[in-house]
This record gives C-alpha cells, sequence and structure tokens, in this order.
C-alpha cells in the first residue's frame, strides 16, 4: 500500500472535507471566508474550489448570497426512521455488483474524519474511491476512510472484488458489528455524472456511514453518492403487536454494497441527520 500522489478524486474529497470541517464547526448563518481566500489557503485553483462549494450548495449545507459571501444553511429537519435499538441483518442484493477503483492511498486524517474515527489529524488513514457497479452499470461512487493501523496490508484485490466486511474479518482480523448511516437527496457534480454516466445535477442518494467494531472503536467512515434514477430506500413500519409472517427478500440495504453485513455479523441501522455518532 503506497501513498501515491493525490489525484483528481482526492484532491476534490480534501477541499470539499476542508470546507464540511468549516461548515460543522459554525453555526448556521455564519459566514464563511471567500472563495478566493479559500483558494490561496488550500492551494487549489478557482475551479477546483467552485465545484466544492457548488456541490455543498447543492445539498443544502451553504448558501451563497450575491454581493455578501458563503454562509452556514440553516440546520436540516431530521426524520428518524428506524429506532436506533433494533438491529437488522442484511441481505444479499440482485445484479452482478463489482468495483473500479478510482484512488487508493495512505493519506493523513485531516480534522473532519480524524473527529468521526477517533484519530489525530496526522494519523494514517487509507482513502479509497471506488465506482461500484451492477451487471456492468455504474450505479454508485464510494469514498471510503479506513484506519491505517488496522489495515496494514489492504490490497487492491480486497477492493475490487468480494465482501470487504469479510476481508476485514478474515484477513485482517477486524470484526464490523454496528453503524449509524445518515441518508438525505442530493444532485450530482459534473465530475460524479461523468462516473455514473448520468446528466449533470441529476437527483442522487447521499449516504454517510460510520462502522464500528465488537469494542465499539471506530473502523471506517464512509461517503458515497447513489443514482437516484436507479436506486430507492424501502422501510417496514410497525404500527401495532408484531406478528411472525414470512419475509421476502428486500434486496440489499441502501448504501451498504451486497453482501457486506450478510454474514455472521449484524448492523444496527439509524437514519440521523448527525453521523458523528455514523464499501
Amino acid at each position: 500500500m503506497k501513498a501515491d500522489a493525490p489525484g483528481a478524486v482526492l484532491k476534490r474529497e480534501r477541499v470539499r472535507d476542508f470546507i464540511l470541517d468549516l461548515v460543522e464547526s459554525h453555526h448556521p448563518g455564519d459566514a464563511i471566508p471567500s472563495e478566493r481566500v479559500l483558494c490561496a489557503q488550500l492551494g487549489v485553483s478557482r475551479p477546483t474550489l467552485r465545484a466544492a462549494v457548488d456541490e455543498l450548495v447543492a445539498a443544502g449545507l451553504l448558501v451563497r448570497e450575491h454581493g455578501r459571501g458563503m454562509f452556514v444553511a440553516p440546520e436540516k429537519i431530521t426524520q428518524e426512521l428506524v429506532s436506533g435499538e433494533q438491529t437488522m441483518t442484511v441481505p444479499q442484493a440482485s445484479g452482478a455488483w463489482s468495483s473500479r477503483l478510482l484512488e487508493f492511498t495512505t493519506i493523513p486524517a485531516g480534522a473532519r474524519v480524524g473527529r468521526r474515527l477517533r484519530l489525530s489529524p496526522a494519523a494514517e488513514i487509507v482513502y479509497v474511491a471506488r465506482l461500484r457497479l451492477v451487471d456492468g452499470a455504474p450505479m454508485a461512487i464510494e469514498h471510503l476512510h479506513i484506519r491505517a493501523d488496522l489495515v496494514p496490508t489492504l490490497s487492491a484485490r480486497e477492493l475490487e472484488a468480494g465482501d470487504l466486511y469479510e476481508h476485514l474479518r478474515e484477513q485482517h482480523g477486524v470484526h464490523v458489528q454496528e453503524a449509524v448511516q445518515a441518508i438525505e437527496p442530493t444532485v450530482v457534480t459534473r465530475a460524479e455524472a461523468e462516473l455514473l454516466e448520468v446528466p449533470e445535477l441529476s437527483p442522487a442518494l447521499l449516504f454517510e456511514r460510520l462502522t464500528s467494531d465488537t469494542t465499539g472503536r471506530p473502523v471506517e467512515y464512509v461517503h458515497s453518492i447513489y443514482r437516484g434514477d436507479r436506486y430507492r430506500i424501502v422501510s417496514r413500519l410497525t404500527l401495532g403487536p408484531s406478528v411472525t409472517v414470512p419475509s421476502a427478500p428486500l434486496g440489499h440495504h441502501p448504501g451498504i454494497p451486497p453482501g457486506d453485513f450478510a454474514h455472521r455479523d449484524t448492523i444496527a441501522a439509524s437514519t440521523r441527520g448527525d453521523i458523528q455518532s455514523a464499501s
């Protein structure tokens, strides 16, 4: 595993993380630095920065006001769909899922990811960007951030084929048990649209997930973009006393690739707006 020179995907990811860290450290309505100041601070071009800002404006996290600047958007209204005390196993999905690596490198965690993984900003993580395909058609873009000390021998083969969580368990001794996941609507950027083969600004679903092992230690932070025209969420709600009925396969749990968590481990899934307590 080698820390290669950052590519285009990683550069956008680092710019996005820096601005998100600004958003999370400010209150709704607070101003953030101008694009000119941020470009100088991050050492990136105006188009690269503007693409990240446009994405966060479209996601409802930033607000642009003409002649005034950029501000942290008002807080979102959150609806919890599943109780945190409930658990579920994740069935296999239909279709043939595969992965294509876009980025695979070792980098410092940074402030935002470090907080989620309970690491120092200088601690190393494995950063992975991969395109997920179903029957050869692009379905999602995943950005994985995994503690490097837990997977010193993680290979490209493990990220491109098979069940990642099974690889973590069998090859690295990491037993994933629980995850907190948030889901919200968004639109795809130009770069994402090219990878997913959809028009720019097409509807999409943003998944953020924090995965922990059997000791409660954070293992992996993931955010993913799933095509809105090919993906949907199905929830089963119980409004009265529970009864035992045969259950039909529902496909895999949104945001989690088929097979992951589908073996002896389970996932406690909670849809929340704050992922800090959340391929």
